[in-house]
């Protein structure tokens, strides 16, 4: 679903209509920028020509049982038709059926609305900063026996977006990893640096199999996240385990990032280090100070391919929830990145099976050691 704020749906919906881009997304935010379901009459319902004919049998004094035999349809519907909607005397079939239709368009309670354990689980995780794949993927293995605390990603997105249906908390749609308004598709790409300059770079091309395979822990992939102010972060994730570390930079210089992504990877053990696959940047064209600092090699993704470093990629997509673009980055201290990281890190992965990042590393050290 594509956003209307200042999109091209919102200009294509402005030229179909007439209407100015503001006034229509009014109305489509109402309502999350989800499409309402459309509301439709069950075979079994009454329809406006039934109406009629109970209304002219009433008016000849016919009993309800020959009016329910004409029409192919139970006594009891048909008592039930006329108590519902004001008795022989005052029944009117086009009143009666203008007041079901309105009955029917009534918002049904939805599955937070009606299971209270459900939905205080799910408003504990988001808040928790979990997505609602995470909440919907975790319930099942973390309460296998038990189908009442089941609920699917998009009820969890609805019951946040539609404001309407009162169940969950307008607020925690500020912890989920891209806060919108409204729901909208993923359109939006990262294109490579591209850029050259870096002497003696090793190609991705030439990268060994184990770290393709993510078979083996201790290969990352990094980049570097922008700020406003010139100001930037560098991201680091483990393959294996897709595990986070974020380093503070002073500067997106090469002797400072290449100094800062040293003194942050020194505690890693041996075997948690093997070797690192970066972008075109020259942030790190001393790539050789790394590996003699560190002895892992380091590898160059082609031009413009983020797909290369795809873990990198999406983790920094996450971390935008954190760090919103145009913001100053040299606002976070050290501290502070590691407890973000720690955040991510704890939080359950659909690709890990829904293990954390944290614990499919230990069991890695574990295993090789």
């Amino acid at each position: 679903m594509a956003t209307l704020e200042g999109g091209p749906v919102a200009q294509r919906d402005r030229w179909a209509l007439g209407r100015h881009a503001g006034s229509i997304h009014g109305v489509v935010k109402a309502n999350g920028g989800i499409v309402p379901a459309e509301r439709t009459r069950a075979a079994r319902t009454l329809a406006l020509t039934e109406r009629e004919e109970i209304s002219r049998g009433l008016a000849h004094g016919e009993t309800i049982r020959r009016i329910a035999r004409r029409l192919g349809r139970a006594p009891s519907t048909v008592s039930r038709e006329i108590r519902r909607h004001g008795g022989r005397r005052s029944y009117r079939a086009v009143r009666a059926d203008d007041r079901a239709w309105r009955n029917a368009k009534r918002p049904k309670r939805c599955l937070l609305a009606v299971n209270l354990p459900l939905q205080a689980l799910v408003a504990e995780k988001l808040q928790a900063d979990w997505s609602p794949e995470q909440i919907s993927g975790w319930l099942v293995s973390a309460y296998p026996d038990d189908d009442t605390l089941r609920v699917s990603t998009e009820t969890i997105y609805r019951s946040l977006f539609i404001q309407a249906r009162g169940v969950l908390k307008k607020e925690l749609v500020a912890h989920l990893r891209r806060v919108r308004t409204m729901r909208s598709s993923r359109h939006a790409s990262r294109k490579g640096q591209g850029r050259g300059g870096i002497i003696d770079a090793v190609s991705i091309r030439e990268r060994p199999a184990e770290v393709e395979d993510r078979a083996v822990p201790g290969h990352w992939e990094g980049d570097l996240i922008t700020g406003s102010n010139n100001t930037h972060i560098a991201t680091l994730v483990e393959r294996h385990s897709r595990f986070v570390l974020l380093v503070q930079v002073e500067g997106k210089d090469t002797i400072s990032v290449v100094g800062a992504l040293t003194r942050q990877v020194s505690h890693l053990p041996d075997q948690l280090l093997r070797s690192l696959t970066w972008d075109r940047g020259l942030e790190l064209a001393a790539h050789k100070q790394f590996t003699i600092a560190t002895d892992a090699q380091v590898y160059f993704a082609d031009p413009r391919s983020p797909w290369q470093r795809g873990s990198n990629e999406n983790t920094n997509g996450l971390l935008r929830q954190y760090f919103p673009k145009g913001t100053d980055l040299s606002a976070h201290s050290q501290e502070d990145l590691d407890q973000i990281a720690l955040k991510l890190n704890t939080r359950p992965r659909k690709t890990l099976g829904y293990t954390t990042p944290a614990a499919k590393l230990e069991a890695a050290v574990a295993t090789s050691g």
